[in-house]
Formats: structure tokens, C-alpha cells, sequence
């Protein structure tokens, strides 16, 4: 097995590893629809998303999840 892909990075090394959501998974942990999430993006109400490939664009779970974070709750 190449070590590089077990050793230790450094100070990042202690932190979890980034994870990307496609559109669809968004779609499915916030609820909103594919022209809202668009719609706020331009808005800058939610967050923007980050190009992995020159066509494949995705969100990173820890901004979804502070933005999530700074949303009121409501009671019902």
C-alpha cells in the first residue's frame, strides 16, 4: 500500500476530510429546489458552490452545514 495515501498531512490531518454535494444531494438535504438554490446563490443567501471539473460544479458539506447553522427555527 503507498504510504502517501495513509500518512499523516500535517496540521490538517486532524480535521475531517472535505466532502462535496452535487446539486441533487443539496436539493435533497435543504429542501429547496434547483432555481431557488440558484436564486440565492445570486443573491449571495446561500452558499456558492465550487468547480471541481471544467462541467462538474458542487457544494462543500461544511458551508451547507453553517449556513444551515445561521438559519432561523421556527416553532410551530
Amino acid at each position: 500500500m503507498d504510504r502517501s495515501l495513509t500518512a499523516p498531512l500535517g496540521p490538517q490531518a486532524a480535521e475531517s476530510p472535505t466532502v462535496f454535494l452535487r446539486l441533487p444531494n443539496v436539493i435533497k438535504l435543504t429542501g429547496l429546489g434547483r432555481s431557488t438554490i440558484y436564486r440565492m446563490v445570486a443573491a449571495n443567501t446561500f452558499p456558492r458552490p465550487v468547480r471541481l471539473a471544467s462541467r462538474a460544479i458542487a457544494w462543500r458539506r461544511a458551508d451547507l452545514d453553517r449556513w444551515s447553522d445561521s438559519r432561523q427555527t421556527v416553532a410551530h
